[in-house]
């Protein structure tokens, strides 16, 4: 099992799949320099601002209705160059750009996404029984994210900072869970109920959520807890 910290992008990437930049420290933006050639896609609330140029058009995800019972956003903007288009999460943290491979499939916790290539196909879940436990909840959904025929970027909102563990297929590490924010589709994740005993009659409970390898892990400092946890 390998723990390494993950620094957030700054700066100019000009030789990304999609040209882009990332400034600020407390709440970062991320500024895409669209071509003609280019399109990223993103959930419409996060756009801070565009060129006129850009052109935005809406789409809605397979299941969009079971993401309107549970109060997630169901449209999701496709922006095409030319011109600057930029999205950003109202949250301290970071901008972290996960490149994929053909094949690849990263699994993203919600609100936790902030945009993708056009190349890369996008899915969802609904993860039940975590907040069940936790808050009396319904659950939550998870992003997934897979490059096909093409390599792609993935670019995701880490709140505070980003530890990035690579598990073996033996590893196994239990997470707080607000904690986590994404994984390789080959880590399984389960639900853990831990009990602490205080005393002769006192003891206190919780839920983690289990992750086994192999694959990565990422994990942030900040733990939130969204409103369909509850």
């Amino acid at each position: 099992m390998d723990f390494r910290h993950i620094p957030g992008d700054q700066g100019l990437y000009p030789d990304a799949v999609v040209p882009y930049t990332v400034t600020g420290e407390l709440v970062p933006i991320l500024d895409f320099a669209l071509e003609k050639s280019h399109a990223v896609y993103f959930e419409h609330y996060i756009l801070l601002y565009r060129e006129p140029s850009v052109k935005l058009t809406a789409g809605m995800p397979k299941g969009a209705f079971k993401r309107l019972i549970g109060q997630m956003p169901v449209i999701l903007a496709k922006a095409e160059g030319p011109g600057h288009l930029a999205v950003s999460r109202d949250g301290p943290g970071a901008v972290v750009g996960i490149p994929l491979s053909p094949g690849q499939r990263l699994d993203v916790r919600e609100h936790q996404f902030l945009a993708a290539s056009a190349t890369i196909r996008y899915t969802f879940t609904r993860v039940r029984g975590i907040a069940n436990l936790l808050w009396g909840g319904s659950g939550y959904f998870m992003d997934s994210f897979e490059a096909d025929r093409q390599a792609g970027i993935v670019w995701i909102h880490v709140y505070g900072n980003l530890t990035e563990v690579t598990l073996g297929p033996r590893d196994v590490l239990d997470v707080e869970p607000g904690a986590w924010c994404y994984k390789d589709a080959s880590v399984r994740m389960t639900t853990v109920p831990v009990n602490i005993a205080t005393g002769l009659f006192a003891s206190t409970s919780f839920t983690l959520n289990r992750f086994q390898g192999p694959g990565r892990l990422g994990i942030q400092s900040l733990a939130v807890h969204l409103a369909t946890d509850e």
